[in-house]
Parts: C-alpha cells; sequence; structure tokens
C-alpha cells in the first residue's frame, strides 16, 4: 500500500492543545490520508533538551495520549538534526551547535557534542513514536564547510577518500549515514529530504539502502529525480506542497497543479508514497481553513478527478467564494499576488521583521499601480463580509491591514516632508487600530487551533513601533536636527539623530 500523508508543521510556532491534535487527528483519517507527519523541529519536549521546551511545544505525553485514542493512525515524527535547527541554536544552551555566529540554519556537523545530542534525540524518539519510519530531516544544509571546523573535517575527509572531489557531499555523508544506521539498529526505517543529494549525489553511498527519500518539488512533479535515487536502490516518497508560506492565505491553483503533478508522477514510476507539505502556518495563517485543501489532496492522490474548489464548495458555496476571492482573484492583480518561490512578502514586512513600514518602503509604489492595493484591499473587505466562519476572517484580516498601513503610511510621509508634523502624527496614530485588530484575531486562532503565539507579540511590537516612530515624527520632525531624515531613515530601528549619513547602513558588514 502506498504511504498517503501530509505533514502538520509544528515548527512554525504552532502550539496545539491535545483537542487541537485531536482535531486535526481525527480530520487526518476522515479525509482518507493512511499518516500524519509532525514536523516539530524545536516545538517537542524531547528528554533530551530541556533547554529547548518553548511555551506551547507539544509534549511525549500528548503523543502517547494520540496514539491511545486513535491507534490506527501512523503518526511519522520528522526531526532535525542539522540544518532547520535554528530553534535550538538561537537559545543560550543551544548556541554551542551552530556552525556560523548569529546566522542561518545550521548545526555543526564537525561539533562531536552536536553528534552525540543528534544521537539521544534519535533515542528519545524511537522510545515516544512507535511509527515505523523515522525521518531526520537533511535539507537545506547550505552551510556546510562555512565554519573553521567544518572545512577542516572536510580536508580530514578528502584525505581518508582520495580521489573523492565534493568535500561537501563526505561531510554531509559522514554525519547522516551513522545517523540513519543508527535509525536502522533501532529497528526503523529511515528517512531524508532529497534536495541536498541533488548538488552532492556522492552522499547517497553513505546512506543504507533502507532510506526512504522524500523528493520535495512544490512548483513541478518529481520525475526529473526520483529515476536517480531508484537508480541508486532507494525508494522515493513524492512530496508536494500546499502553498501558504508564499501567500497571503493559500494559492490555490498552484497548489493543485503541484499536488496533482506528484501524484501523477508518484503513480506513473509507481513510488513509494506522497506526502503533502504544509509550511508556516505562522502569521495568520489557520490550518482549519486548508482542511478543504488537504481532503481534495487526499482524494487525487487516491486518484480522483476533483478539484481543491469543489471541496470547499461542498463545505458551502460562501467556503468556495471566499476561497477564491482569496486565491484566484487577488493573484488576478499581478505583482507580488503571484505565486512566487520565497516567503510572502506581506507576511514577512507587515509582521516578521518587527518594522512595519518595510512594507510601506518596500511596496507603496507597486501597491500603487493601477491602484493595486485599492483592489486588494476591496477584495479584502469582500472576503471579510462573505466569510463563511470566523476562521477564515483571519487572512483577509492580514490582507486588509496590510494595504491600509501602506496607505497610511504613505500619506503620514507626505504630510511629513511638507512640514506637517502634527497631521503626520495623527495620520500614523490611525494605524494603531490595525495591530489592535490583528492581535485579537491571533488571540482567537491560538485558542481555536493552536496558532501561534508569536503572532500576538508581533501585533504589539508593530503597534509599540509606530508610536515610536510618531515620538520621532514629533520629535525631528521640525528640522531641528538642521536636516530632515528620510522617510525610511526616521522610520527604521537603527535610525540615530545626527547620524546624517547613517553609517549603521553605509557598513553594511556590521549590519546584522
Amino acid at each position: 500500500m502506498q504511504l498517503k500523508m501530509w505533514t502538520y508543521d509544528l515548527a512554525r510556532e504552532q502550539a496545539p492543545t491535545i483537542d487541537h491534535l485531536y482535531q486535526i487527528a481525527s480530520f487526518t483519517q476522515e479525509a482518507g490520508f493512511n499518516a500524519l507527519g509532525l514536523y516539530m523541529e524545536h516545538r517537542f519536549a524531547y528528554p533530551s533538551t530541556p533547554w529547548a521546551h518553548g511555551k506551547g511545544c507539544v509534549t511525549p505525553e500528548m503523543i502517547a495520549r494520540l496514539r491511545s485514542e486513535f491507534p490506527s493512525l501512523v503518526l511519522i515524527p520528522f526531526i532535525n538534526l542539522l540544518g532547520h535547527f535554528e530553534g535550538f541554536l538561537y537559545t543560550e544552551t543551544g548556541k554551542q551547535f551552530r556552525e556560523e555566529l548569529f546566522s542561518g540554519l545550521q548545526a555543526s556537523p564537525a561539533n562531536p557534542t552536536f553528534v552525540k545530542l543528534c544521537q539521544q534525540i534519535i533515542e528519545d524518539t524511537c522510545t515516544i513514536f512507535d511509527s515505523e519510519i523515522i525521518h531526520i530531516g537533511g535539507d537545506e544544509t547550505w552551510q556546510l564547510g562555512a565554519s573553521d571546523a567544518s572545512k577542516a573535517r572536510i580536508d580530514e575527509l578528502l584525505c581518508q577518500n582520495r580521489g573523492e572531489q565534493d568535500g561537501k557531499a563526505l561531510l554531509y555523508g559522514a554525519h547522516f549515514g551513522p545517523l540513519a544506521k543508527a535509525v536502522v539498529e533501532r529497528g526503523r526505517r529511515p528517512a531524508v529530504w532529497g534536495d541536498m543529494f541533488h548538488d552532492h549525489p556522492h552522499a547517497l553511498g553513505f546512506m543504507p539502502k533502507s532510506t526512504l527519500i522524500f523528493e520535495w518539488q512544490y512548483f513541478k512533479g518529481v520525475s526529473e529525480w526520483a529515476p536517480m535515487f531508484r537508480d541508486h536502490g532507494f525508494e522515493v516518497v513524492g512530496c508536494p506542497a500546499i502553498q501558504t508560506y508564499n501567500a497571503t492565505w493559500q494559492h490555490v491553483e498552484a497548489s493543485e497543479k503541484n499536488v496533482r503533478e506528484v501524484a501523477d508522477d508518484v503513480r506513473e514510476l509507481n513510488l513509494f508514497g506522497e506526502c503533502v507539505t504544509t509550511w508556516e502556518c505562522g502569521m495568520f495563517g489557520a490550518y482549519d481553513t486548508l482542511f478543504p485543501a488537504l481532503r481534495a489532496s487526499a482524494a487525487i492522490m487516491n486518484g480522483s478527478q476533483g478539484s481543491f474548489y469543489e471541496e470547499y464548495a461542498r463545505e458551502s458555496e460562501a467556503h468556495e467564494e471566499w476561497a477564491r476571492l482569496m486565491s484566484e482573484k487577488l493573484a488576478s492583480l499581478g505583482g507580488g499576488f503571484t505565486p512566487g518561490q520565497i516567503r510572502s512578502w506581506l507576511k514577512t514586512r507587515l509582521l516578521l521583521m518587527s518594522n512595519p513600514f518595510l512594507l510601506w518602503m518596500h511596496h507603496a509604489e507597486d501597491l500603487a499601480e493601477e491602484e493595486r492595493g485599492n483592489r486588494a484591499a476591496e477584495i479584502a473587505e469582500e472576503a471579510l463580509m462573505v466569510a463563511p466562519e470566523e476562521a477564515y476572517k483571519g487572512p483577509a484580516m492580514l490582507l486588509r491591514s496590510g494595504m491600509s498601513f501602506v496607505k497610511i503610511a504613505e500619506e503620514a510621509r507626505l504630510l511629513y516632508a511638507r512640514g506637517q508634523t502634527e497631521a503626520a502624527v495623527a495620520k500614523l496614530a490611525a494605524s494603531r487600530q490595525v495591530f489592535d485588530d490583528l492581535a485579537k484575531y491571533a488571540r482567537w486562532n491560538h485558542q481555536r487551533i493552536g496558532g501561534s503565539l508569536a503572532d500576538i507579540e508581533r501585533c504589539r511590537i508593530g503597534k509599540e513601533w509606530v508610536e515610536k516612530v510618531m515620538q520621532r515624527v514629533r520629535t525631528y520632525g521640525d528640522g531641528s536636527l538642521g536636516y530632515l531624515p528620510a522617510w525610511e531613515v526616521i522610520t527604521h530601528p537603527k535610525f540615530v539623530p545626527h547620524d546624517q549619513a547613517c553609517w549603521w547602513l553605509i557598513n553594511r558588514w556590521a549590519n546584522q
């Protein structure tokens, strides 16, 4: 029987209660999947990492209760043992494992203490989870060889393997090969992501042949690389994505196309199975709004010709209308509203970077083009009006808030440039309500479906930054410095009065 599963991304700040996990497990079985992946990173309370148990993380006790309540559901743990270790690395205890100072996502494979911790995490995982498959990560390890210790380890491995030219393949394989074998020794089957083998295929020689390769492709099928893995003796799982990470809510059409292309390849190539991934439901993503899309994905895996929109329509006409507004109609505006391959610009610049004026700085001109911002705001208002459930209001509120903030910031800039300081301050004051409204929904999202606690704090920080800028404008907008700082300067966290040349910006080498 082919593996047909989806992954719940806990690592992007989800904080579910056991009741939320029951809801997700129940949905998984009802939708037609035969397994649920729990992508955990630092959001699981491994006994070996008590220093990294953030508030609301999933615990071993919760897994035991979930297994007891849903004994027939396969729970596959996704752990990370090199890349995407950032939730550990940016703690006071975990920073000892980093590859580089305050940079990137990766631990150091040349650090023996880290390697020992990886073995302990495998032991923890195999003790707590009873699934045959244990996924040990391995994706996006772009910092291979970045540190002096890793460079020295590569030199050592090249000396031991004369004739091999790819030192990064040796470093990667020497790290993951023994970890995969440790999983095998515990009677389980290791799994890793496939992307790093694209550039470093010789690393495959270190992996036990029982290793499952999870080949992820979010904008096409898996027919390019799956045959290569199979030729090397490995079974393959095809992995598409519900495109949330790069969207205000979800790119429905692009997601369905990706799921269908991978499903076709899995059947044609007779691969081990398919795993639908869902990344980054932080920053006002809501898992319960993705359930119809996931249900459609399971149907496609099982050979159905149905569509994502049909699944939303089965919920109600309002569900379908809302989904089309927040995907199809929004994407028709073009620009940044179309599917891209990086994280959503709206989420990143309004919330993630703790400086919402970045959204104005980078996108005011684009959103003004053909009144794109006004049209996006109209779509948001329409989506709020037709939202079939409270859960669906959050993404529309995020869209409306972003467009509103950009408009307020631009109007305040024009007043500031004309020397109308108090009018500019009064204009900015209106944006405080934007963040109050978002914070209210963020709290509800956390209570309803275990959403991000960080979102609540991001809203608070956004509001506080607006208030800080209002004070700056009031203090320095009168020309008392002898010059008027540019709007993008006075709204920036690193603004320093009298540093007219902005040395913090010019010296980029120090701009961490």
